[in-house]
């Protein structure tokens, strides 16, 4: 048998210091951590008995302790918090992750967006969002790049978790948009960097490759996927017992490494152990789950659904499995309940493998990404129309489920015109067309509604073209004011009212008749379908005063009116709202007029006979002599009366 020992394996330099400090105050005060000081049951059992506790809120602590503040580091709110209850504190945050901490204040107060690549819930990528107001992007896995909708005139600055696998991390800057301002900061732990490169050697040369520490450590989980890759024979074991192991054959080849919070302790027994010859090596693998492993998609029968939405899940090991509600559906108000129910079989992703409480960390939403993909590419393949729900306003549009996935909408698919206020779509079900879904390089799925609304406009027009006759009074909503008239949508369709047509009488401006948003009730004069265009008359043709013009201006008739138009042949005479007759130049006195304004002004009142009259095309001429050479006539008779008296 040959061991090979990786020279990085166990506590990193960071958690070798917060946990010699820990150790180093026992006994000297009382001491809470917040959280677990480090990922290892064993380490963190052993400080509770020693009198240590692990707390998640701060109300826990009695009055007057000292909060130990592990290597993973808090966010700033966790400071405030301790300085108001009066709480001492040792800061064991490590090095690499304040550093990150740093980075992420100052590129979030220089106005960058902040991207965090690792897990949202481990606690040193909770701190880290706490430095940009938790206001971070966060990808845990290259599938997310594609939902992090980042806009072309954006600024970005992208750091990562310190026990992030490399490899994918590689794979995810791979994937970014190309043209964006974005900083990038690889800040993964050149411990980590190093115990992984590492592992991918020892690995390549193992018949088995064991990797020691606690499955709810992050690096430890790292190590596992990647010595995985490599050696088909790769097991996680928090601790290999006393007398358990024994090898199979004298030259089998057992790589060894370890987790970052693994003692050297549990490295050192287990070297020794596997010399041991009660239980083979083989056996103990065969008594282990070992196909329940993180990142597997495997179907289970649910057991039950709670009111919280949890989904528990057989999954035929020991293990049940549980599915948040979160992990359901990335519509959030999807019931679960509504889905699924007892005894039904479903496909889940296994997102974390708890081996100490029994439990598994299911995912159902991963897994229907895929056939979603494939059903939103039919869609997209054949111009197919779906329904789609708006879920939330996201920087540039809109996001949407469709079925069953996230799909953004940009900003100028979502109508036809700008919208300035999308949150009025949220909660709606709306159609959409698939109008780019992509996989490769990356999966890219955009989905947009401006052509189904701008057909559904047109088929509007057209029915309300087919609707609408000369001469017919409609209602309608002015909706745009311009200097020679107003347009007026008829419920999908905009006619036009010239300002020839708001009144009988002369209108100077067409605000000082209509305004924007008004309710009017017009008559259509005329439809053009081929260039789209609608006449339309404000005038009521009940009150058109034309009606009445052959008996009140007939040919002789004496009449008054007001000068309103002066022209080089004649005046502009109006004799009521709507009617103008003309006094030509000619008929303004006895004597030779070289101008009209030289015998007339605007807005005088004069009298004059009615001496032409075309109903026909609405023209009417007067003559003031005519209406004066009368009256001298009337003037002339009443004075030789009075002589013969």
């Amino acid at each position: 048998m040959e061991i090979m020992l990786a020279k990085t394996a166990g506590f990193c330099p960071g958690v070798k210091r917060a946990v010699e400090a820990v150790y180093g105050n026992i006994g000297k005060e009382k001491m809470y951590t917040y959280g677990p000081i480090i990922h290892n049951k064993i380490v963190t059992g052993d400080l509770e008995e020693k009198g240590v506790k692990a707390i998640s809120d701060l109300s826990e602590a009695e009055e007057g302790a000292t909060i130990v503040i592990r290597s993973h580091g808090v966010p700033p709110e966790v400071y405030e918090e301790i300085e108001k209850r009066g709480f001492k504190y040792i800061d064991l945050t490590c090095g690499y992750v304040k550093k990150i901490h740093n980075i992420v204040r100052d590129n979030y107060n220089e106005g960058r967006s902040i991207i965090i690549v690792g897990s949202s819930v481990h606690p040193e990528v909770v701190g880290i969002n706490g430095y940009s107001r938790n206001s971070a992007f966060i990808i845990e896995k290259p599938e997310d790049v594609k939902d992090l909708s980042l806009e072309p005139e954006g600024k970005y600055a992208l750091v990562v978790q310190t026990t992030f696998n490399a490899g994918l991390f590689d794979e995810i800057l791979k994937l970014l948009p190309e043209g964006i301002d974005i900083k990038i900061f690889n800040t993964i732990c050149s411990a980590t960097a190093a115990r992984q490169k590492e592992a991918v050697e020892i690995a390549k040369k193992a018949d088995w490759m064991i990797v020691l520490g606690d499955k709810n450590s992050s690096n430890t989980q790292k190590l596992f996927s990647i010595s995985e890759k490599f050696c088909k024979n790769t097991f996680l074991f928090e601790k290999i017992y006393t007398k358990q192991l024994k090898c199979l054959k004298k030259n089998v080849k057992i790589g060894i490494t370890a987790g970052a919070s693994t003692p050297p302790g549990i490295i050192e027994e287990a070297i020794k152990t596997m010399s041991d010859e009660n239980k083979t090596f083989e056996e103990m693998l065969n008594d282990t789950p070992l196909s329940l492993r993180s990142g597997k998609v495997v179907k289970g029968t649910v057991i039950s659904v709670t009111d919280k939405g949890e989904v528990f899940v057989n999954l035929g090991f020991k293990y049940e499995g549980i599915i948040e509600r979160s992990e359901f559906s990335d519509d959030v108000n999807v019931n679960p309940a509504d889905v699924v129910k007892e005894g039904d079989e479903i496909e889940v992703y296994i997102k974390r493998v708890n081996d100490n409480d029994g439990i598994v960390e299911l995912s159902k939403k991963y897994c229907d990404k895929s056939k979603t993909f494939d059903a939103l590419k039919e869609a997209f393949d054949n111009n197919t129309v779906v329904t789609g729900k708006v879920l939330n306003v996201v920087k540039g549009g809109l996001m949407v489920n469709i079925l069953g996935g996230r799909v953004f909408v940009p900003s100028s698919q979502v109508s036809n015109r700008f919208v300035e206020d999308l949150t009025k779509f949220v909660g709606q079900e709306l159609d959409f067309n698939i109008i780019e879904c992509t996989d490769k390089p990356k999966r890219r799925i955009v989905a947009g509604r401006r052509a189904l609304v701008e057909k559904q406009i047109e088929e509007r027009r057209q029915q309300l073209f087919d609707s609408l006759e000369v001469g017919s009074r409609v209602e309608g909503t002015v909706s745009r004011i311009v200097e020679f008239g107003a347009f007026v949508d008829l419920g999908g369709v905009d006619g036009l009212i010239h300002i020839s047509e708001m009144s009988w009488g002369i209108v100077k401006k067409v605000s000082d008749i209509l305004s924007r948003g008004d309710k009017v009730v017009v008559t259509i004069l005329d439809i053009n379908k081929e260039k789209g265009k609608i006449s339309l008359s404000l005038k009521d043709i009940n009150a058109n005063p034309w009606n009445n013009a052959a008996e009140k201006y007939a040919v002789g008739n004496i009449v008054t009116g007001k000068v309103v138009r002066m022209v080089s042949f004649g005046a502009f005479v109006e004799l009521e709202e709507g009617i103008d007759g003309l006094v030509h130049i000619s008929q303004i006195a006895f004597k030779h007029v070289e101008k009209p304004e030289d015998e007339l002004q605007i807005g005088q009142e004069i009298t004059a006979k009615v001496t032409e009259l075309d109903l026909e095309n609405k023209k009417i001429s007067l003559s003031i002599k005519a209406a004066i050479d009368k009256n001298a006539k009337s003037e002339e008779a009443a004075p030789a009366e009075t002589t013969e008296e």
